[in-house]
């Protein structure tokens, strides 16, 4: 009876077991097969699952390495405009740029008629060591000829810098020679200065120029104090007009050397990261002394923490134009395969709690991309009253004067942008970069000459008496740009500026340069009629007094600040409202 019972449920057992086999099948199958859409669950999965089906199913031949790497800066321009991707051929350039060094051959070059000229030659380098000089163009590399199309930016140092050691053989075109002259340059570590430079404005006030926020800027800073304080310093300028940042860690190191004991510098704070706090720690040198920072909507990210952090702690005076606001803080995250991802983790707050980065939109967010376009449309670098900041949420400085977040650090002392003698002939011969052109063939042709003269003075005192702006007008009138003689007289200073600057700054470097642009600098030399005053510490707003009727029409004063003269120093809610180096 058992025995008749268990044959009639073989066959079900049997088509069960059919069944569960087909699924299995089917399962597997669909695993590895690439069409696994079915079984993915999470969004990671789901992205890996279409680059496997791409590569196993799509019409073409896709080369899935060149998708990824367009895909990557795609994925992370949906997150904010700060996060992104580097390549592996950039990372090394990008990093050895705040790294303070990089491996090369010590020269500064520029690209004319699709040949590397030599600019300048870094002293103390494997260049000078070899004998290289301001003038010369490169016209070979290791035997291969590398002029015409082929000579771009990009090529010139990926071929020009290598690691410390190695070697490089040069052909070079000197003017004068009739024969090509040949170099073996071994390359070696080459420092990258982010203190442009450091110099007394007068016998009392000190100027230090910094164009970024890298390894080695603390270090320079501290030595460029030192340079100053040896000649009686009695207060320094700190501009950060056009430094677009850099470390965070450096900004800190830097704002401390200025600041008394457990000041709060910046706070960070973002989804994954606590609040952390950086104070300073009361080993700063120069803690008393009179400062003024200087900014421009170049100025961003890790210049906005120094800034910010000044300004909220009144330890000195902004002096400018309203900062870039760049407020998030990214995280290098480095691949295997050499490449590299910025990833913002966390936003910085000056010490009133302000946020200072502008607002975004997630993505392809042209308004962001086109922002200081449109501050300069809308005026704002010619008038204060165009600055337009959200002012429905009020921060309190230590002294209790009102800032505002939300779009950059606004300048205690606001000095527009100086537009007197501009004119149509000016900005057609600088926008087409006539002006750059022809002080470089200038300095070129005249090298010998302009050799004799090794200061900015003796310099500048020569190109006076050569009648350079009519030089520049023939040349500029062969290149396509009409001759407008009340035009270009009517901007005869600002050419002469532009033009002298560029030449003095090919001839004797960027040091010289910035000190002749800054004799006419209205920025700085507001800035020194600050210090001039004493007025670079700020003051506390003064008391006011609000009279009140109350019930039984007696006048009751109410004062507006705290019992300690300081207005609270939390936020406040209102009801209303050009070359290049290898």
């Amino acid at each position: 009876m058992s025995k008749n019972r268990t044959s009639r449920f073989i066959p079900i057992i049997i088509a069960v077991s059919i069944v569960a086999g087909i699924l299995i099948g089917t399962f597997y199958a669909n695993h590895f097969s690439g069409n696994r859409l079915g079984i993915i669950n999470t969004s990671s999965n789901k992205l890996n699952a279409l680059l496997r089906i791409i590569d196993d199913q799509y019409v073409d031949t896709v080369k899935m390495n060149e998708l990824v790497e367009d895909a990557m800066p795609q994925i992370l321009g949906e997150l904010d405009p700060h996060s992104s991707y580097i390549p592996a051929k950039d990372l090394e350039a990008v990093n050895s740029d705040l790294k303070g060094s990089f491996s090369g051959i010590g020269i500064q070059f520029t690209i004319q008629q699709d040949t590397i000229h030599i600019s300048n030659v870094i002293q103390g380098g494997p260049s000078e060591k070899v004998g290289l000089m301001a003038g010369d163009r490169i016209i070979s590399v290791n035997d291969t000829a590398f002029v015409g199309k082929i000579v771009t930016n990009y090529e010139s140092m990926k071929r020009l810098k290598g690691p410390k050691g190695s070697e490089v053989k040069l052909g070079v075109y000197r003017p004068g020679e009739k024969e090509p002259l040949y170099f073996t340059i071994i390359r070696g570590d080459i420092p990258v200065k982010s203190v442009d430079t450091a110099y007394m404005l007068n016998e009392k006030f000190g100027y230090i120029k910094i164009n970024k926020f890298g390894e080695t800027t603390y270090p320079e800073l501290l030595i460029a104090l030192a340079k100053l304080n040896q000649d009686n310093c009695k207060g320094v300028i700190i501009d950060l007009r056009g430094n677009t940042g850099g470390y965070m860690g450096a900004a800190i190191q830097m704002v401390n050397e200025f600041l008394p004991k457990n000041n709060l510098i910046v706070y960070t704070q973002g989804r994954k990261s606590p609040r952390e706090n950086y104070h300073s720690n009361g080993t700063g040198s120069s803690q008393k002394m009179p400062l003024i920072v200087l900014t421009d909507e170049g100025s961003a990210s890790a210049s906005e923490i120094f800034a910010g952090a000044i300004q909220d702690n009144d330890r000195g005076t902004i002096i400018g134009r309203r900062s870039f606001g760049k407020g998030l803080v990214q995280q290098p995250i480095d691949f295997s395969d050499g490449s590299a991802i910025r990833l913002t983790i966390a936003r910085y707050y000056t010490p009133s709690g302000r946020c200072i980065q502008k607002p975004y939109v997630k993505g392809n967010d042209m308004n962001y991309e086109m922002d200081l376009v449109k501050r300069y449309e809308h005026g704002e670098f010619f008038s204060q009253d165009s600055i337009k900041q959200d002012h429905s949420t009020i921060y309190y400085t230590a002294n209790g004067r009102p800032v505002y977040g939300g779009g950059g650090i606004m300048p205690d002392i606001f000095v527009p942008q100086d537009t007197t003698g501009v004119t149509s002939y000016y900005t057609a011969a600088v926008s087409r970069g006539l002006t750059i052109q022809f002080s470089f063939q200038y300095t070129d042709t005249h090298r010998a000459e302009l050799q004799k003269y090794d200061t900015e003075a003796s310099l500048l005192q020569y190109l006076k008496r050569q009648n350079i702006l009519e030089q520049f007008a023939r040349f500029a009138e062969k290149k396509g740009l009409k001759r407008r003689n009340i035009l270009m007289y009517k901007s005869q200073k600002l050419f002469e500026k532009n033009l002298y600057g560029n030449i003095i700054y090919n001839m004797l470097g960027i040091e010289a340069y910035i000190q002749y642009l800054n004799q006419t600098d209205k920025t700085v030399l507001k800035a020194l009629e600050v210090l001039e005053k004493g007025e670079s510490f700020p003051k506390a707003p003064e008391e006011t007094v609000e009279i009140k009727v109350n019930d039984e029409g007696n006048k009751k004063e109410t004062a507006q600040a705290d019992s300690t003269g300081k207005k609270p120093s939390h936020r406040h809610r209102v009801d209303s409202e050009f070359h290049c180096f290898a």
